[in-house]
């Protein structure tokens, strides 16, 4: 039985057991249209029953249908009979946008947050500002400033890595020659190590064994068993205890991950003397009611930080590097950028990196064309009802708003399959193109708002550095017929990536 038979099974098992106790209407999710909603448009059938929204995202390909629908159906549509996707830019700013503290903010989506309540993620407004002004000191100018030895020792671990494998011994100091390396994977190794010293107080060692840790493993197992869990809250509300019941395999993974953050974190504060990391930004400060983080706030935050600091930035990384192997033009232009802008390669550190101008806008073109995170982190109309996008909405609906829709909108964006990184400059043309008409603002990879992305900073800084250490060294040319479907992946809120082989040619070989 594949995943989206086994996800079946289990929602018509949980449904079965329920339905004695309520309404089958209710159980099927099968609801009379709201009348607010009934003039937007959509598939008819999404608008009367929620299954064949729950389906799809069971499919892992529910952010292309919503992208369907929108070229279909335009900015606004109804995508099930309590739930409305946006793909104006202006979505952005009403739904997740600042508030004053008198304003009621249109809150998280509970379903999809089963499992990241007490986290910065999913808190309460209040906790939430909490933790953002207690975490918000991880990610200051000053706190990664003192942070760039230790990420700078993980790039030059991955560079060392990969000379390995492009001469003729191990030790690097042979004759080079070329290789092909599976770039998603040597992403993520090093991303998962840097986030791990920086979370933890110690890498997982994935560059230092050449292989994922078993922790970083099981948070890729993970992403499918969330899946199930989304699905289930969906169907029937508060039903993922009993989910536990009937698949308890299901959330192994889970509970592993929780488990090791724990004990990490006990094993980070054990000891005496500081070093640059969340966990010591996390000690030391305070928020304004002079609250601390508790040992659990600091597992569950720290959780956290790893699964969305370190597989987003590898996903960029292997989406940037498969469209320049895929267009040597682009390649050519930002490896002259690269290697026109140093001496040598010791310059190149996590500061001298911003000035790369076109570097920049190859990252952006990258995760604009392959949303880092394909899910739709959705909101709920507050009480009362609000206006989004023109739109009367009633309190309770549902507001979505998928990146992979808002990003590839021909409304939004010329040309909008297409990898072109020019829109992105201040000339904004490319061969007779222009793109002086295009919405930039539905471009937010790190959201927008009092809940926007903390480390967005550290993000773009740690990207830039990996990719000009990698351009400098090496041309990049797909290996394989495998490596050029690379984006044709499932997704379950995260891609399900496959590898990348590339064809690493150094620059100078013997």
């Amino acid at each position: 039985m594949g995943p989206s038979g086994h996800y079946s099974w289990l929602l018509m098992a949980i449904s079965s057991v329920f339905a004695p106790h309520g309404s089958p209407r209710r159980h099927l999710h099968v609801l009379q249209p709201l009348p607010p909603l009934r003039a937007v448009p959509g598939p008819k059938l999404w608008a009367v029953s929620q299954i064949p929204y729950i389906l799809a995202w069971l499919s892992g390909h529910a952010s292309s249908t919503i992208h369907a629908f929108h070229e279909q159906y335009g900015d606004v549509v109804r995508v099930a009979p309590n739930r409305l996707s946006f793909t104006h830019p202006d979505a952005y700013q009403n739904i997740r946008g600042h508030r004053k503290c008198t304003q009621e903010e249109h809150g998280k989506d509970r379903a999809f947050y089963v499992i990241s309540r007490q986290n910065i993620l999913g808190a309460s407004r209040e906790d939430h500002a909490r933790f953002r002004r207690i975490l918000s000191h991880c990610f200051s100018a000053k706190s990664m400033q003192a942070q760039q030895p230790l990420i700078t020792k993980h790039v030059d671990l991955l560079m060392q890595r990969l000379r390995e494998r492009t001469t003729t011994t191990q030790d690097g100091d042979g004759k080079r020659k070329e290789a092909v390396v599976d770039l998603a994977a040597w992403f993520n190794f090093t991303t998962f190590d840097i986030i791990g010293d920086l979370a933890f107080g110690e890498p997982f060692g994935c560059l230092e064994e050449s292989r994922y840790h078993p922790w970083v493993s099981a948070i890729f197992r993970g992403v499918k068993q969330l899946g199930i869990m989304l699905a289930v809250e969906l169907y029937l509300p508060g039903a993922v205890n009993f989910a536990r019941k009937v698949l308890p395999t299901a959330f192994v993974a889970m509970d592993k991950q929780t488990e090791f953050a724990n004990e990490r974190i006990a094993r980070r504060l054990q000891l005496e003397t500081g070093r640059p990391d969340f966990v010591e930004a996390m000690v030391t400060a305070n928020s304004e009611d002079g609250r601390m983080l508790t040992r659990h706030e600091m597992a569950v935050n720290a959780r956290l930080l790893v699964f969305a600091g370190s597989e987003t930035t590898a996903t960029a990384l292997a989406s940037a590097a498969y469209f320049l192997s895929k267009y040597p033009e682009v390649q050519k232009k930002l490896a002259d950028e690269v290697r026109s802008s140093f001496t040598s390669e010791g310059e190149i550190d996590l500061f001298s990196v911003n000035k790369l101008q076109y570097m920049m806008a190859v990252l952006d073109e990258a995760m604009r064309v392959f949303p880092t995170v394909p899910g739709h982190l959705p909101r709920t109309c507050h009480a009362g009802g609000d206006v989004i996008c023109g739109i009367q909405v009633p309190a309770g609906t549902g507001l979505e708003v998928w990146p992979l829709a808002m990003n590839r909108s021909r409304r939004n964006f010329t040309e909008p399959d297409k990898f072109i990184p020019e829109r992105w400059l201040p000339e904004a043309e490319y061969t007779g193109i222009r793109f002086d008409r295009e919405r930039h603002g539905a471009f937010q990879p790190f959201s927008v708002g009092s809940r926007n992305c903390v480390g967005k900073n550290l993000a773009y800084m740690e990207m830039r550095l990996i990719l000009a250490r990698l351009i400098w060294n090496y041309d990049l040319v797909l290996a394989d017929e495998a490596a050029d479907r690379f984006l044709d992946c499932p997704a379950f809120g995260l891609w399900l990536k496959g590898p990348l082989h590339v064809r690493l040619i150094p620059l100078t070989t013997d």
